[in-house]
């Protein structure tokens, strides 16, 4: 719910009604409630505000009568757009609000109603691992507060202006996943939006890495995050990558180390993964490294034995980084356990991104096809290792990595070698990893060379017998989703 008056004075534009093709003067202004905000004129539902953005393939300005069919009752537009016919019937009277650019006014807009709602606001960043690490962090706040988070992977320019406003009057905290990857700053300037107490960094990988040009201007721009925190905040670090472990250096906050190195202040032992049936650990807390704190569940050492629901041992590191978010903005320990705990058993698929979905002719299916980097594909085929039965991999291109494409792919294959039965390999990066597993002593018998997905989903469903797992992972441009869709029982 964001009222028309909270728009103008945000974005300070200009106010305009129209109704059908006619100019009108309304004089409820102060009346007018906007039903959520859209930048895509087919998510717009009865209510709601349309904001007309220029990007580089189209002009939201050509969906405008489109979106005000669809219901909405307002609009953010150029100043300069002139009047077209709109929706015959239109009732009541849209609201245009013109404004020199409407990214920029989005943007202000957000941050206005940032500062209005006032929560505190977590910002999660990192090469891999964001969305769920975003995801479980939410969970464990919600132990404590009315939490707002990031719908999916909302984490851009755009996407963190709409997720700040969707807060309403009561939300106490904002958890918001922020991306980068394009440029240098793309961070501080959401940063400058969302204005963060605590600031997570999850790890500094190959992810973007065309893009950026190194793995040091990677970490100079993940950085961006501890270095907009403020004193009184915290930066969460990930104490086992040396890149994020020197952010603590150039952020003016606070700093809470995870890990699974006890020389963290929270770290994880006794690890055990117990595939698909999730993990167990022991989370452990050295009260001595931190001192005087204002959380008095931070003042005693801690060991709580844990069994999640959630899958591969990589997740260890995602649920250290939220329990480290829950104890520094003041939870205990048995809201961050139950915290935890929920993230696995309430909608485990979605928020950890790896799906287990029965495959055909009995088989169990590993889908985490949304996107790939080396780190991501590691991350899965380790736990494919942790299954029993014939182990089935199902690899694509790894996009963007720049200069190390060619190590990034090998890497892979030595560890597909190692772990999986057959194998699998799409896209022609894909097959430079069936050829270097080949080369690495992979039986040539045990590598396929599908030529698209349609032909992997084809040859899976030959060949997969029962009690095989197969794990389907590779870039998004890949598409290999349709893969999972055409295997599943």
């Amino acid at each position: 719910m964001l009222p028309l008056e909270d728009v103008l004075a945000g974005t300070r534009g200009e106010l305009e009604w129209v109704a059908q093709d006619r100019a009108v003067t309304v004089a409820y202004t102060q009346d007018v409630v906007f039903e959520g905000v859209e930048i895509d004129s087919r998510k717009i539902r009865p209510g709601g505000l349309f904001v007309a953005l220029k990007g580089e393939n189209t002009d939201g300005h050509r969906f405008i009568n489109d979106a005000i069919g669809r219901g909405a009752r307002g609009v953010l537009l150029t100043q300069d757009w002139q009047h077209q016919p709109v929706s015959e019937g239109m009732h009541p009277a849209v609201a245009l609000v013109r404004v020199a650019e409407p990214l920029t006014a989005l943007q202000e807009l957000a941050s206005y109603w940032r500062n209005k709602i006032n929560p505190r606001v977590v910002g999660i960043t990192g090469s891999v691992g964001k969305t769920s690490t975003k995801e479980v962090t939410a969970a464990v706040l919600s132990k404590g507060y009315r939490v707002l988070k990031s719908e999916g992977n909302y984490n851009s320019e755009t996407g963190l202006p709409l997720t700040i406003l969707r807060l309403k009057a009561g939300d106490q905290v904002a958890v918001l996943e922020m991306g980068g990857g394009y440029t240098m700053h793309d961070i501080a300037d959401l940063a400058a939006i969302a204005l963060p107490e605590v600031g997570v960094v999850t790890n500094v990988g190959d992810s973007h890495l065309e893009r950026m040009g190194s793995i040091e201007n990677i970490a100079q721009m993940k950085s961006e995050l501890p270095r907009a925190l403020p004193t009184h905040g915290w930066a969460v670090l990930n104490a086992d990558d040396l890149r994020v472990k020197a952010m603590a250096d150039v952020t003016p906050a606070r700093v809470f180390y995870y890990g699974f190195d006890s020389t963290a202040h929270l770290w994880a032992e006794q690890i055990e993964g117990r595939g698909l049936e999730g993990i167990a650990f022991v989370l452990c807390y050295d009260a001595g490294k931190l001192g005087a704190v204002s959380n008095p569940a931070l003042q005693e050492n801690q060991r709580l034995h844990l069994h999640l629901p959630i899958l591969g041992q990589h997740s260890v590191n995602t649920a250290l980084a939220a329990a480290s978010v829950g104890l520094v903005m003041g939870l205990d320990w048995a809201q961050v356990a139950a915290g935890l705990e929920d993230a696995g058993t309430s909608t485990s698929g979605a928020q950890l991104r790896i799906l287990s979905v029965p495959g055909v002719n009995g088989s169990m299916i590993i889908d985490d096809s949304y996107n790939a980097s080396p780190a991501s594909v590691f991350a899965a085929l380790n736990l494919l290792d942790e299954m029993s039965g014939g182990k089935v991999a199902v690899l694509g291109d790894m996009l963007e990595l720049g200069d190390q494409e060619v190590a990034g792919h090998l890497k892979v294959a030595i560890r597909a070698r190692e772990v999986t039965n057959r194998l699998v390999v799409v896209g022609s990066l894909g097959h430079s990893i069936g050829r270097d597993a080949i080369s690495y002593g992979m039986a040539a018998d045990q590598v396929y060379f599908a030529s698209s997905n349609d032909d992997a989903a084809d040859w899976l469903r030959r060949k997969l017998q029962p009690g095989d797992t197969v794990l389907v992972k590779g870039s998004r441009g890949l598409h290999m989703e349709d893969i999972v869709q055409k295997v599943r029982a």
